[in-house]
């Protein structure tokens, strides 16, 4: 079924002399140094990501001590969300974790572009 969907797709946008290819922007292009974090760091530290699917929506996060210890949470959300929501409540679930262990310093990393350069 997707072959012949790609099949027709391609059948009915030929290449000609008009083409030109897609002007894409790239989040993340106009980063230009990376920030290296010793690891003897006491900050605590979160990791998290979050997911639509055809059959819901997932997030997750793992929070980790100074010490190593790894904490991690995932969820099933029960309702349809876009993936910038999803992205959302992963980093909320960690940032819950670190609230109830009390944490002081914290480092939040995750793949979202739109929620690290809020942060």
């Amino acid at each position: 079924m997707k072959a012949h969907a790609l099949a027709d797709h391609l059948a009915e946008n030929l290449v000609d002399d008009e083409y030109q290819p897609l002007n894409t922007y790239f989040p993340g292009e106009e980063v230009n140094s990376v920030e290296a974090i010793s690891e003897d760091t006491n900050s605590w530290k979160i990791f998290f990501d979050g997911a639509v699917y055809a059959k819901g929506v997932g997030i997750g996060a793992i929070l980790i001590s100074p010490t190593g210890q790894h904490y991690p949470a995932t969820a099933r959300l029960r309702f349809f969300c876009t993936n910038n929501i999803a992205e959302y409540e992963a980093c909320i679930m960690g940032m819950n974790m670190a609230i109830d262990q009390d944490v002081e310093e914290l480092l939040i990393t995750g793949d979202s572009d739109l929620i690290i350069r809020q942060a």
